[in-house]
């Protein structure tokens, strides 16, 4: 993708157009990171970008954006360069933002020539450079390149007016920090503690992506920290922040309180987990704060599962989850403390309990909720050891008996339908039953005693 925004900007350069690397990637080539992907700003309008290069999309040219797909059919785009490189490239004019009524979006843009105006309107001096990749040169003019070697998260101008025109941007001051383990400019900060109810004028999807990001990035206990530093936890988590203080009973959960429990799980966290993993790990005790009480004998949670799934489908729904990421985030709450029942379980029982939709999730997440509390890890042991020595077509045989054969045998479909088929898998799952044979005769018995 390098090679392809360098073809970009020199066939700009060509046509007599200012054109630079600009943004992210100017910042994660400076770290010797290999950006996630490569913009390009330049002084072309986004008319005059798309003659240039046929083949774009203008997904957002009312604000000066056009994409460059790497299959250009712009006659200089060689055939080498369309074979190779797969993916777009974001172009955008060099702009300044008027105003932002609606907290997201520009009422006006106006374009310009010059580099340095376009700067002006961007988030964050780390994000603020823009790089000549053919001279190797790079343009800073908002001290970009002197908070990176001072590890500073820092607004570009006056932060309250960089946060009031993108309210996310608060969001995306705390996920940078945490990322790279940067502190946040005095002023940024106060700012965004300042602004902090104001981030509901950001979607929930917005909102959701970012906290997904902050979640598995790496740093995900620092970023809720900074959430919470920043007042920002209180607004779009209340749950999480209810957390904070919350007991737990020291026998059990030496470490400390819900909050402090949940940010270990966080820390734990394996490199680039799933987006339902992350979430389920932020949400498995989400319940216990409305459960808590004090009993004789110990601190307790009565129902804080039931409560618990109940208020993550709550939030998933909030956040516009999917419905599939929505149930699977549940059911890793629901989930949680079954293992602890593990060695207890009947054949059939245990079976259909590691027969879970994407069950090792299931496992991590009890590994991690383990080592962020009692260490113990017996019953994660078990039940990998149990899973190892299972082969295949015993933990999903194919069934004994189907629907067809209660037909044949007279039952019309209905709810008994799947009582039945559930109570004839169950022992065969515990080995009572073993061929089809057995399976008849002894499902003709219990129809003739039924």
């Amino acid at each position: 993708m390098q090679a392809f925004a360098i073809f970009i900007i020199r066939t700009l350069r060509e046509r007599g157009h200012l054109a630079y690397l600009a943004g992210g990637c100017v910042r994660d080539l400076l770290l010797n990171r290999e950006p996630a992907d490569y913009d390009v700003a330049t002084s072309a309008t986004p008319d005059e970008v798309m003659q240039i290069f046929p083949e774009t999309y203008a997904v957002g040219a009312q604000f000066g954006v056009v994409l460059v797909p790497d299959n250009s059919s712009a006659p200089s785009v060689s055939p080498v360069v369309r074979s190779f490189h797969a993916g777009m490239i974001e172009v955008a004019t060099f702009r300044s933002d008027v105003s932002y009524s609606d907290g997201r979006h520009p009422d006006e843009v106006r374009y310009t020539k010059s580099p340095e105006e376009d700067v002006q309107r961007r988030d964050f001096t780390i994000n603020g450079m823009m790089l000549d990749p053919i001279a190797n040169r790079l343009l800073d003019f908002v001290g970009g390149q002197k908070d990176l070697q001072a590890k500073l998260i820092r607004a570009i101008g006056d932060p309250e007016k960089r946060f009031s025109e993108d309210k996310l941007r608060m969001m995306r001051a705390v996920r940078f920090a945490a990322r790279f383990d940067y502190a946040i400019d005095p002023a940024t900060f106060v700012a965004i503690q300042n602004l902090a109810p104001k981030i509901h004028q950001v979607s929930r999807e917005r909102q959701r992506e970012e906290l997904t990001k902050m979640l598995t990035e790496g740093q995900a206990s620092r970023a809720f920290r900074l959430l919470d530093e920043t007042r920002l936890l209180r607004e779009v988590l209340p749950e999480i922040s209810a957390m904070k203080g919350v007991e737990q009973p020291p026998q059990f959960h030496p470490e400390g309180d819900v909050f402090v429990h949940t940010m270990l799980l966080l820390d734990n966290l394996p490199p680039n987990p799933s987006a339902t993993l992350a979430w389920g790990a932020l949400l498995h005790d989400v319940g216990k704060p409305p459960t808590f009480r004090i009993a004789p004998d110990r601190i307790r949670f009565d129902g804080h599962v039931d409560v618990g799934v109940k208020m993550a489908e709550e939030i998933c729904r909030r956040f516009r989850f999917s419905n599939d990421d929505t149930e699977q985030i549940a059911a890793l709450v629901e989930n949680h403390m079954r293992f602890a029942q593990a060695m207890q379980m009947k054949e059939s029982t245990f079976k259909r309990f590691v027969r879970m939709r994407d069950f090792d999730e299931h496992l991590a997440l009890h590994r991690l909720d383990c080592l962020s509390s009692h260490g113990d890890l017996s019953f994660y042991d078990f039940v990998r050891e149990k899973i190892a020595n299972m082969p295949p077509e015993v933990m999903r045989p194919a069934p004994l008996v189907t629907g067809d054969d209660l037909i044949a045998l007279g039952l019309a479909p209905g709810p008994r339908f799947k009582e039945i088929l559930s109570s004839m898998e169950d022992a065969q799952l515990e080995g009572r039953l073993t061929t089809r044979e057995e399976a008849l005769a002894h499902l003709r018995q219990e129809l003739t005693q039924n």
